[in-house]
């Protein structure tokens, strides 16, 4: 397999995480009046101790043992960004919050410019801000923006959450030696943070049934669990510009599946949205999608093999 190849693959598997952080939604609708920080806990304690037991049945449990500048950075990224996030959306209007805390995909194309051997180029920007149109559309959707001063607290936690998750994102690539399977210590170490923040802030509230316990359980094992092993493969070795372009789809994505089941009603406001991020992602995968092939090699010829 090429380098092209190699990056290409590794760059779908990170937009699969998109694909599941688009359930967030929907699984957390579901899971009734659960507290953030204690939703969090469970669902991160469940995913990373589901990876740890996979790891041991298979031998590699000896890849947990990282250097502590290393679970720090991991766990840092992971709880930072939920902390930031809850605390954003409890000390400001959740639109203005929202909105201030999906700039992340924007920044971790502005911030690849830093790594080495990337090239941050026009067509990613523009994408990127195509795709950030999209979803200030179903963010913001009637209600408006409110930028309140009284709510400055608010706003600069959604600003603090969107830089830990681009951050963590961007300088993960330079991590790309410790094994996707770390995050697995990450998640134990997020668990245990969220379960201290949620005993200090928040009131116990348990799934009230086993449709709620159920939600709890798919978020563990796809939007908080499966998404940030494939995030961390994609961002270490995929095409970084185009996973901050892609996920924009998160949100539209998100809002489709909840019109799905009954949460919403599809506007033109929402076909816009689709299409603006859509557009954005195409624009920004320019250079994956038209790659010619290298020297020597001869483009494969369509309906042949």
């Amino acid at each position: 397999m090429t380098a092209d190849a190699k990056r290409r693959n590794a760059t779908l598997i990170g937009l699969t995480a998109v694909v599941m952080w688009s359930t967030l939604g929907l699984f957390g609708a579901a899971s009734g009046d659960v507290p953030p920080f204690l939703l969090n806990g469970l669902c991160f304690g469940v995913s990373g101790l589901a990876a740890t037991l996979w790891l041991a049945a298979r031998g590699r449990l000896h890849m947990l043992r990282q250097p502590v500048g290393v679970l720090a950075f991991g766990t840092l990224g992971l709880f930072g960004f939920h902390f930031f996030y809850f605390t954003a959306i409890r000390n400001a209007p959740p639109v203005d919050a929202n909105l201030i805390n999906y700039t992340w995909p924007l920044l971790i194309v502005l911030f690849s410019a830093l790594l080495p051997g990337e090239k941050l180029r026009l067509h990613h920007v523009a994408g990127t801000l195509v795709g950030l149109a999209g979803a200030a559309l179903l963010v913001v959707g009637d209600q408006g923006l409110e930028l309140d001063p009284a709510h400055l607290p608010g706003y600069l936690a959604a600003v603090a959450s969107a830089l830990f998750w681009s951050s963590y994102s961007v300088l993960s690539r330079r991590l790309g030696k410790v094994p996707t399977e770390a995050v697995a210590a990450f998640c134990l170490a997020t668990s245990a943070l969220s379960f201290a923040a949620h005993a200090m802030v928040e009131e116990t509230v348990w799934p009230a049934d086993t449709g709620e316990w159920g939600a709890v359980l798919a978020l563990a094992a796809f939007p908080v669990g499966l998404a940030f092993f494939v995030w961390d493969r994609g961002v270490k070795q995929g095409d970084i510009q185009v996973l901050g372009a892609g996920a924009y789809a998160a949100p539209v994505l998100s809002t489709l599946l909840l019109i799905a089941f009954g949460f919403g009603d599809f506007s033109m406001r929402v076909a816009l949205a689709c299409l603006l991020v859509t557009l954005g992602a195409f624009i920004a995968a320019k250079d994956m999608v038209f790659r010619s092939p290298p020297k020597g090699e001869v483009a494969p010829t369509p309906g042949k093999t």
